[in-house]
């Protein structure tokens, strides 16, 4: 008899358990059976299909991929190294003594102003959908941005968080701006300056890195025809085709002019060409520089915007040109002098890095070390020869470093992204393969970058610069600048001693 009602019970269990689509109940049974049935679950092929709909609907939806999104965030904070400490300990040791606290100031003040600016419409007139040379301000203050934006990357399907994107393109904007006062250190009064970031950010940066850089990005670009629509709310330089990766022209051609313009209206230091004015601090130049170099991987290697081969390529790259560029530097100036100077290998390895920044992950190591060996001697000349050509008195040699190299490699991109020459060549979004690559179209193409470039940088610069004369004065007083900013503008010292 147990036997019997254990048997009982296992069958009852089993009634229990079962899954609603297999009760094959036949109709004309009773009408609570009926009622159970009247909505049957599908059949299993049906289930199954349904599943499979649902996962790649899953796919096919915009997803954060972490491990992208991770590494610009590293890249972002490298970036930002680069400003603080690196530049302005690279600025602060080439100034004198009495100097270095207000390069200082003046780097760490205009870093934090900038931040806020980037925030508050700097990115929204870069990086959003308006004309050819600005976007529009529906992004002020980053309405609309949120941890749950994505932003495009250089890769169909792969997205990163917007606000990544944010911080990123905003040290870009501040490093900018902060490499411009070097051309006129030690002479302008520090509220001048700050008035000239604000107007020269406005009219110059925001606008450069929307004619460079905006597009709708790689997943608009599905066939010829929305390739067309696409490619017609893009930068006016976008369009043109001109290539840069990570800065020659929207960073530092766009500095490198604001700052001699500015050299030039200011004028000389008391001194210039009388006096000596010696860096007092080799020791900090070169840290600066270190700092600079490290700080460039993210610079560089980030703007692949994702963690891949690309990304790989540029960091390769930079290490590459940068040792270039440093040996290039010190051997012609050993040649020319007769002895190797710290300062020259600094010099050199800046102006490595500032050659490759628009190449970096557009050429083979081939193109970074022609690139590297050419930009090391060019620069050499551009603080030496053509600084005297021009009769500046460029403080820091912003245009021969930053100037001369980012015109070089913008050039030179457009010859060593050639895939003959062991470049990645231009990836077309539509076939999604790489293209026929033309070489004199493409150098065209830089040409138009780099000229754009320093007619817009220049005009701007001038009518900034003249307006804050106007308002304000550019320059202290003749008995403040003998005595050093540090103490005058600032009421401190760097030393004490």
């Amino acid at each position: 008899m147990k036997r019997i009602f254990t048997i009982l019970a296992l069958v009852g269990a089993v009634a229990v358990g079962a899954p609603a689509w297999a009760d094959e109940t036949p109709a004309g049974t009773s009408a609570t059976t009926t009622a159970v049935a009247t909505t049957p679950a599908p059949s299993a092929a049906a289930a199954v299909a349904d599943t499979a709909s649902a996962v790649t609907a899953e796919q096919a939806a915009p997803a954060l991929n972490k491990a992208d999104n991770a590494w610009i965030m590293v890249c972002a904070a490298l970036v930002i190294l680069m400003s603080l400490p690196g530049l302005a300990l690279f600025y602060g040791g080439l100034v004198r003594t009495k100097n270095m606290l207000s390069v200082l100031m003046q780097v760490f003040v205009t870093f934090s102003l900038i931040s806020v600016l980037w925030v508050v419409y700097g990115y929204s007139l870069a990086f959003t959908e308006g004309g050819s040379f600005f976007g529009v301000l529906d992004k002020v203050f980053l309405k609309g941005v949120t941890a749950d934006s994505l932003g495009a990357t250089f890769s169909k399907g792969v997205f990163i968080s917007e606000l990544t994107f944010v911080i990123f393109q905003g040290a870009f904007a501040a490093i900018t701006c902060c490499l411009i006062v070097g051309a006129f250190a030690e002479r302008a009064k520090f509220a001048a300056i700050l008035v000239f970031m604000v107007i020269w950010f406005t009219l110059s940066y925001a606008p450069m890195a929307h004619m460079v850089w905006y597009w709708a990005g790689p997943d608009a670009y599905v066939d010829a025809a929305a390739a067309e629509a696409a490619g017609a709310t893009a930068g006016f330089l976008f369009q043109k085709g001109a290539l840069d990766f990570a800065g020659g022209t929207v960073v530092h051609i766009n500095a490198a002019v604001a700052g001699l313009v500015g050299a030039m209206m200011i004028g000389k230091r008391i001194g210039y060409g009388r006096e000596s004015m010696a860096p007092h601090s080799l020791t900090f130049t070169m840290i600066g520089a270190s700092l600079l170099w490290v700080g460039w991987f993210g610079f560089n290697a980030g703007s692949a915007l994702e963690a891949s081969g690309g990304s790989a390529l540029a960091m390769v790259n930079t290490w590459l040109a940068t040792a270039c560029a440093t040996m290039a530097w010190m051997i012609a100036e050993w040649m020319l002098k007769g002895k190797p100077s710290m300062l020259g290998a600094a010099s050199g390895a800046v102006a490595g890095l500032v050659a490759i920044t628009p190449a970096a992950g557009f050429v083979g190591v081939m193109g970074a070390i022609v690139i590297g060996l050419l930009a090391g001697v060019v620069c050499l000349w551009g603080v030496n020869g053509l600084k005297h050509m021009l009769g500046a008195d460029d403080s820091l040699d912003v245009f021969g470093v930053h100037g001369v190299g980012g015109i070089l490699g913008a050039i030179l991109t457009g010859v060593f992204a050639s895939p003959s020459l062991g470049g990645a060549g231009v990836y077309d979004y539509v076939a999604n393969a790489v293209g026929e690559y033309d070489m004199t179209a493409q150098v065209i193409s830089q040409l138009w970058g780099v000229g754009t470039v320093i007619v817009w940088s220049g005009v701007v610069s001038v009518v900034a610069f003249k307006a804050v004369d106007v308002l304000i004065g550019l320059r202290v007083p003749e008995d403040e600048e003998r005595e050093g900013l540090d103490i005058t503008s600032h009421g401190e010292s760097a030393y004490h001693y």
